[in-house]
């Protein structure tokens, strides 16, 4: 089961601190506990609070199959905050301020209609936790389809790249193809739809050694080739390596107008490309032999703010902390950036000063909580029923 509590953080700054350190919404010492039942054909049933404040619901499933709930303004359908993936027979806590108003818990059982349950008034004059108004199927629709475009005009310029690539490996000149492969790595690395999206194209085109060793023919690709060029193999060797990477992105190219990037990895990416980073560029374990991650992560920072430019118009009015986001891409990629050497060649991770990498990491770790209320944001929803 996975709760909405970072759509909760969402709504306020104190939120947001509060699931940063320590992954739920904060306890209180007057907190009551209000047992909310649901099945396949009802939810929430009879509920009350007495006062506002920091309520905790325990929310219990009868239905028969896995479910969401979510406790909602009646009048728009925006979420005060969300239990997700909840199965059969389990009961799980929702722990929030609630603020004088109107309330109801929405449920949506699998394979079954949305069921809003009874309204309730909470009297008094506080305010609570704000509510964020959903981010709809029909909101993603035209951003997926700008992102495709994005993306397979990107291919269309990496094709371009690697086939460049290859011949200057087949050539011989292992300078120029060194420079080459950096060029054309980093544009494959701005492309944010690779998590999942490409399937077995992304293994074949930028897999890592990992399952199959260094020295394994399976092994193919951006990485496949580094190794080689900075270990020393032969241009026959070489050659091989980079034909079989472009024939690869031509065909992911061929592919790729057919697909559709699924609606939920729109807002998903903006975290996991960065996340990414910081676990394979910035420890250094995705360098294999050219020392250039730093620049892998100036790529991925590139991609990440693609998908904010997409999502800013809905994000805008619905996270305060979106500021706080590009602020802090600002100072990751300016931390980076000051890693270039004169020559247009980059620092290693491994010969960064330890104080500098510290200081990389802390930007990349702050970013990350920034980011990572947005996928619960633009998770889409079922609108279709009225409220």
């Amino acid at each position: 089961m996975r709760t909405g509590r970072l759509l909760a953080a969402a709504a306020s700054a104190a939120l947001v601190a509060a699931v940063t350190a320590c992954g739920s919404s904060p306890a209180a010492t007057s907190a009551a506990s209000t047992a909310i039942t649901f099945n396949d054909g009802s939810c929430g049933g009879a509920w009350h609070l007495a006062r506002p404040g920091w309520h905790t619901f325990e929310v219990t499933s009868e239905a028969q199959d896995g479910a969401e709930v979510d406790l909602i303004d009646p009048a728009n359908g925006a979420v005060y905050d969300e239990l997700q993936n909840i199965g059969p027979d389990t009961t799980a806590p929702m722990s929030l301020d609630v603020g004088s108003g109107k309330y109801a818990f929405l449920c949506e059982v699998e394979d079954f209609d949305p069921i809003t349950g009874p309204t309730v008034t909470v009297s008094g004059h506080k305010a609570g936790q704000p509510a964020i108004l959903p981010i709809t199927y029909n909101d993603l629709y035209p951003l997926a389809k700008e992102y495709a475009q994005y993306t397979e005009t990107g291919l269309q310029v990496l094709a371009r790249e690697t086939t460049t690539l290859a011949a200057v490996v087949g050539s011989g000149d292992l300078t120029a193809a060194k420079r080459d492969w950096l060029t054309a790595h980093l544009q494959y690395e701005t492309l944010g739809a690779a998590y999942d999206a490409f399937g077995n194209y992304d293994t074949e085109i930028d897999g890592r050694a990992d399952a199959v060793g260094v020295n394994s023919p399976q092994w193919t690709g951006f990485y496949r080739l580094e190794y080689g060029l900075w270990h020393g193999q032969s241009v026959r060797e070489l050659t091989s390596v980079a034909s079989t990477l472009n024939t690869n992105v031509h065909q992911l190219l061929a592919w790729w107008p057919g697909q559709q990037i699924p609606l939920l990895d729109i807002g998903l990416r903006t975290h996991e490309i960065l996340e990414n980073a910081l676990e394979f560029q910035l420890t250094g374990h995705d360098d294999y032999g050219s020392g250039t991650t730093l620049a892998t992560v100036l790529a991925n920072i590139q991609g990440t703010r693609y998908l904010l430019s997409l999502l800013h118009p809905l994000l805008a009015p619905r996270y305060p902390q979106l500021p706080e986001v590009y602020s802090g891409l600002d100072l990751l990629q300016s931390l980076v950036q000051k890693e270039r050497l004169p020559d247009g060649w980059w620092v290693s991770v491994s010969a960064l000063p330890t104080l500098t990498h510290e200081e990389i990491d802390a930007a990349c770790g702050q970013v990350l909580q920034e980011l990572a209320p947005i996928a619960s944001i633009a998770e889409p929803r079922n609108m279709a029923h009225e409220f």
